[in-house]
């Protein structure tokens, strides 16, 4: 038992290894063959083999004979799982990506922000509530900050009551992380944050679910708005 609990730990911490080679373009298009890795990280080639199957079954990988074990394009990975959620927003982000994140907020966000307001109990609302009220004395360059903002959307999104934008909370939090540093960038642009969240909460208190859903929409312009300052459509960073 202990063993497989070793081996298990340490096919997850070269799992981790190789998908920082990854978005870091250490290892180019295509990975090194298997002994060279596992002398790379020093282990066995079992380890290395069970670390690299996790990652094809994750849509990273794509193995073909003559060429090797290649690096699928970021896109093509299973955003689905959480794990692979964590590791593409490790990756530094480009416009299309940040087009991407965007979209997928707007799909879920505003609706659950709707349904929070329709179907959220009074344990639901004061969470939802204590969330926003530590998220706001937190600033953004302090310790905690994206930790506050996630929770906030987390609650959310779980008192939706909808198991699937449950399962995406994932995602939203890994949006969040890729963007707030782009869209928190001055004293004006938080204060307006600020308010643009403390709307969604106040709408979400009053089970106002189209104040919820407009203002929840509002605060997702906004980012977008913000996103396109610091990083236009051509890639560069302002």
């Amino acid at each position: 038992m202990e063993q497989g609990t070793k081996e298990r730990s340490l096919v997850s911490k070269v799992m981790d290894g190789l998908v920082t080679g990854i978005v870091e373009e250490k290892y180019g298009a295509v990975l090194p063959p298997q002994d060279v890795l596992s002398k790379e990280f020093d282990v066995s080639r079992t380890v290395m083999r069970e670390a690299l199957s996790m990652l094809l079954a994750r849509h990273m990988l794509d193995v073909r004979p003559k060429i090797g074990t290649r690096i699928r394009p970021m896109r093509d990975w299973r955003m689905i799982d959480e794990d692979v959620v964590s590791w593409r927003f490790r990756a530094k982000p480009d416009p299309e990506f940040l087009r991407d994140v965007i979209e997928f907020r707007m799909l879920i966000e505003p609706r659950a922000s709707a349904q929070a307001a329709q179907r959220g109990n009074a344990v639901d609302v004061a969470a939802i509530r204590d969330a926003f009220e530590s998220f706001r004395t937190i600033r953004p360059d302090d310790p905690g900050h994206l930790a506050a903002d996630e929770l906030l959307h987390t609650r959310i999104v779980v008192a939706s009551g909808n198991q699937f934008f449950q399962q995406m909370a994932a995602i939203v939090r890994g949006a969040l992380s890729a963007s707030n540093p782009l869209v928190n960038a001055n004293q004006h642009v938080w204060e307006e944050v600020i308010r643009k969240h403390a709307r969604v909460v106040d709408a979400i208190e009053r089970h106002d679910a189209a104040q919820a859903e407009a203002a929840s929409r509002e605060l997702i312009d906004f980012a977008a708005e913000e996103i396109g300052n610091v990083i236009p459509a051509d890639g560069k960073q302002a």
